[in-house]
């Protein structure tokens, strides 16, 4: 019955599978042992394939890390749509960042092993560091988007910084993750801080933490 079930896969099925079965075997290997012993090797031999399929398929191993980092990012990009979807100003931002907590607890070792990556591509030789600015920018534009929308519709106040407020805002959501993965699963503390973290959004586009501006 299995035999047959594989025969019925087309080769983009047995590729899509064996993407997501590398993929979290790479994600377990980083979170466990770091990025140091997440081999090709290992990651493809765990993953019940042969030795050298993780090379054909990501070519190196900056390719395999590239991979995670931007698969994880598309889990979490199809998460912030979903719930952000026809909503704008602090609607949104809240929504967005009570989805960052969501995706911190039910995702953990996708968030980690990210974040992991996410550090390291500070590095003067990381190819992942230019795919990190990238999701880093898209993020900052998307809080730009909502904010510039809040704007539009009256809910926020015309004279804010969009910008720097949507900087601070990206960096403290990944002051919250570092937080995270340094105090383990304080799930208390960490909701602690999105929801701390939304409250001074607040104060900073409308003037006080319940969204409506001081007169």
């Amino acid at each position: 019955m299995a035999e047959s079930l594989e025969i019925r896969r087309t080769q983009a099925e047995r590729t899509a599978l064996s993407d997501a079965q590398m993929l979290d075997t790479a994600i377990k290997l980083i979170c466990e042992y770091g990025t140091e012993r997440t081999t090709l090797k290992a990651v493809g031999e765990i993953a019940g394939y042969s030795r050298g399929l993780a090379g054909s398929r990501f070519g190196s191993k900056e390719g395999l890390l590239i991979f995670v980092v931007l698969s994880v990012s598309k889990e979490w990009l199809s998460d912030l749509t979903a719930v952000t979807r026809g909503k704008a100003g602090l609607e949104a931002i809240d929504a967005a960042t009570d989805a960052h907590y969501k995706f911190c607890v039910e995702a953990p070792d996708h968030v980690r092993a990210f974040y992991t990556l996410w550090f390291e591509s500070i590095g003067p030789n990381s190819e992942v560091k230019a795919v990190i600015e990238k999701i880093h920018e898209r993020r900052r534009r998307d809080v730009e988007q909502w904010i510039t929308q809040g704007i539009q519709n009256g809910q926020i106040s015309g004279d804010v910084d969009t910008a720097a407020i949507a900087l601070q805002f990206c960096a403290t959501i990944i002051g919250i993750v570092y937080q995270w993965l340094i105090m383990g699963d304080a799930h208390e503390e960490i909701e602690s801080l999105h929801t701390q973290l939304k409250r001074s959004t607040h104060i900073a586009l409308c003037g006080d933490a319940g969204g409506h501006k001081q007169t």
